[in-house]
């Protein structure tokens, strides 16, 4: 049994809300950049430009990346072997998120109540999603989450007689009536299977997994491709001034589900598309 304060859990969720604001995950940036040769319009190829440079000066200047820096998402794997001391593990949490918000001078977007709309003020509460996991470490994943492109969201429960196409068809779809609101280039995470929200869970995930990794079964990571291709055939284009780069990646997570239901959710990101993680 390993005792783990909570003291060290607010330390690192402070530090990986600020890194993921500022830093885009490895390989990002250069993917952006290098979409720039796909790229058959002019204009959009100025605008792949831009954001670069956006980019780029956020770093040289210490400043976010996008001045929505997101409703704070947190996944944490617990090994079943850790003792967490010195207060609950959410209060810990939710210290962090406020720590990194407030003193990295991160914009506070969260209201307390969804109609009533009052800010709180620090960013909080976060969305945590917690698994316990075996080992006596714990690995904690903050995921910034803008809402131009989280509005951007849909979900269908279909029936089990849908195929494949039915399922790339409505990906695609959703990207169309997103048009330019989710700032493209973007990304796309898409879940399969599960329940109504586990879904959705999963498609979060997606986007937190790396760009540079297909998904390990055949079928899905064609899958990808397909509904990769299609999205770029729509002609949206970087920042929907028209062009043939809408999406940077697709990724798919998929789960077991019942014999009467095929859930599919499609959560996009946009082409700051940010998590941060740290082991414990």
């Amino acid at each position: 049994m390993r005792e783990i304060n909570t003291n060290e859990i607010t330390k690192a969720i402070a530090a990986l809300c600020v890194d993921a604001n500022l830093h885009l995950p490895c390989g990002m940036r250069e993917r952006i950049e290098s979409s720039a040769k796909a790229e058959e319009s002019e204009l959009c190829r100025s605008v792949i430009g831009d954001i670069v440079a956006n980019i780029d000066c956020a770093d040289e200047l210490g400043v976010p990346i996008c001045q929505d820096t997101g409703m704070a998402v947190v996944f944490a794997e617990i090994g079943q072997d850790v003792h967490i001391i010195g207060g609950g593990f959410e209060d810990a949490v939710n210290k962090g998120v406020a720590e990194g918000y407030v003193n990295g001078r991160l914009r506070l977007s969260i209201v307390s109540d969804p109609l009533e709309r009052v800010n709180t003020n620090d960013n909080t509460p976060a969305v945590i999603h917690t698994r316990i996991v075996n080992g006596e470490k714990i690995r904690l994943t903050v995921a910034p989450k803008g809402f131009g492109s989280e509005n951007m969201s849909r979900l269908k429960m279909f029936t089990p007689s849908a195929t494949k196409e039915d399922i790339v068809k409505f990906v695609v779809e959703t990207v169309s009536l997103a048009g330019s609101n989710p700032c493209p280039p973007i990304v796309v995470g898409v879940g399969i299977g599960g329940d109504f929200e586990y879904s959705a869970l999963l498609a979060k995930k997606a986007l937190c997994r790396d760009l540079g990794i297909r998904h390990p079964e055949p079928l899905y990571a064609e899958m990808e491709q397909a509904m990769l291709d299609g999205i770029n055939r729509l002609g949206i284009g970087s920042q929907g001034f028209g062009g043939t780069v809408t999406a940077l990646y697709v990724n798919i997570e998929k789960a077991p589900t019942h014999i009467a239901g095929l859930p599919v959710a499609v959560n996009i990101g946009c082409h700051v598309t940010r998590h941060a993680e740290c082991e414990i």
